[in-house]
């Protein structure tokens, strides 16, 4: 008999003191914390959080070295049976593909506080690496965010359904890749003024290199070899990936809105009962408040009446299997022997559906507090934040503050 582990690491970035400063991520996080240990069976020690509120230490901020972290050891550490899940409250990004002689496409990213961006290779990888068995749900609020998981079968897509106008103040949760470039200097420090990475991405792209080579060898000057497996060079990219496509059934993502959106950062209001929130990560909690053993479509489709009732025009969107589709939000979910290529529903032993999400379903849920949020010092009083910084984050920190 083998006992399901619930593993989560949940990543809020405000982007304090830069000019795409937001309000509501860490609120989010906090939120969805509160949310999955009191009603979805996970475990405070199995919860790993990361934030950029002021006066955080340095392992404890959401960069880009740290939140591969978590993410390498959640995955390392799960077994057949577990349930992983990553949130993402922050800003997302779109690329230009960097394989030359093909078609022109946007690809998906999400942006770390440190603007190194985690791209959907990275999160395929991690895919790739999981355990037979074990199931993976991301669920991004973050504009463009529908596409990071590579081979998902699109189950709620696009629309042009659209919303009344926005009744409260918000900003757009997204940030184009030449804004990227312009934000490096005044967040990292690691330009001078003789060194302007914007010159230097023109002066790349008069060569014909694609936006994603361009923004690749920006960071990649700043980050040295700890970027995204996406810019660096072909070589390490295949020996950092498999050679085996992902399946329909490896990975779930809850997208806040369509590839083409973008995702609303609202404003304290009454709307959010006075707390800043990602209308997205919001409105999940609310629908999950109200409504007992929702499946993962399910969700999506009360979170979007709930948004559409609320004037919010944006479309989150579910990409997962069929199978997946109607399993219970983080709750065990259909998986595939990746050796054999059968089903794995079974595989983590008799009781694996008679998780602690099943239970609640059957015994009803305990009452939660009335709001999301009710105690934002928390975020600075914990101390299970995820470990040390790899020797390569801090090499790079060090070099950004040289300049």
């Amino acid at each position: 008999m083998s006992k399901v582990t619930k593993r989560a690491v949940l990543v809020g970035c405000n982007y304090p003191n830069t000019q795409f400063r937001l309000q509501g991520c860490i609120n989010d996080v906090l939120s969805m914390e509160d949310l999955i240990l009191s009603e979805f069976g996970f475990d405070q020690h199995n919860v790993k959080f990361l934030i950029d509120e002021p006066g955080t230490s340095p392992e404890g901020l959401p960069t880009y070295a740290n939140i591969m972290a978590a993410l390498e050891e959640m995955v390392d550490d799960a077994v057949a049976g577990d349930v992983l899940f990553f949130h993402f409250s922050g800003h997302g990004t779109t690329i230009s593909s960097l394989k030359s002689g093909e078609s022109y496409k946007e690809e998906e990213a999400i942006v770390p506080c440190d603007l190194n961006l985690i791209t959907n290779m990275d999160l395929r990888r991690l895919i790739q690496k999981l355990k037979p068995g074990t199931s993976f749900t991301i669920l991004s609020d973050s504009c463009h965010s529908g596409g990071l998981i590579d081979k998902d079968k699109e189950q709620i897509g696009p629309t042009r359904t659209k919303g009344i106008p926005l009744p409260v103040y918000y900003k757009s949760r997204g940030i184009s890749v030449g804004s990227i470039m312009n934000c490096l200097q005044s967040v990292t420090g690691a330009l001078n003024t003789g060194a302007n990475i914007l010159t230097t991405v023109a002066n790349v792209a008069n060569t014909g290199s694609t936006v994603a080579e361009s923004i690749g060898s920006a960071l990649s000057g700043i980050f040295n070899k700890d970027v995204s497996i996406k810019f660096r060079p072909q070589n390490e990219q295949m020996k950092a990936m498999k050679a085996r496509s992902l399946t329909e059934d490896e990975g779930l993502l809850l997208s806040g809105c369509q590839a083409n959106e973008t995702s609303a950062d609202l404003e304290g209001s009454a709307l959010t009962e006075g707390r800043a929130h990602g209308a997205f990560t919001y409105a999940v909690v609310k629908v999950l408040d109200q409504h007992k053993g929702l499946s993962n479509k399910e969700l999506i489709k009360e979170v979007r009446r709930y948004l559409q009732e609320q004037g919010i025009e944006q479309h989150p969107c579910l990409y997962s299997s069929d199978a997946n589709a109607d399993a219970p939000f983080l709750d065990t979910q259909h998986t595939r022997d990746r050796k054999k290529g059968l089903p794995d529903k079974h595989r983590a032993g008799d009781d694996a559906d008679e998780t602690p999400n099943a239970r609640d379903r059957d015994n009803g849920r305990r009452k939660r507090p009335a709001s999301p949020i009710n105690n934002k010092q928390r975020a600075g009083e914990r101390s299970r934040v995820v470990g040390a910084a790899s020797a390569a984050a801090a090499a790079a920190a060090e070099t950004s503050t040289a300049y």
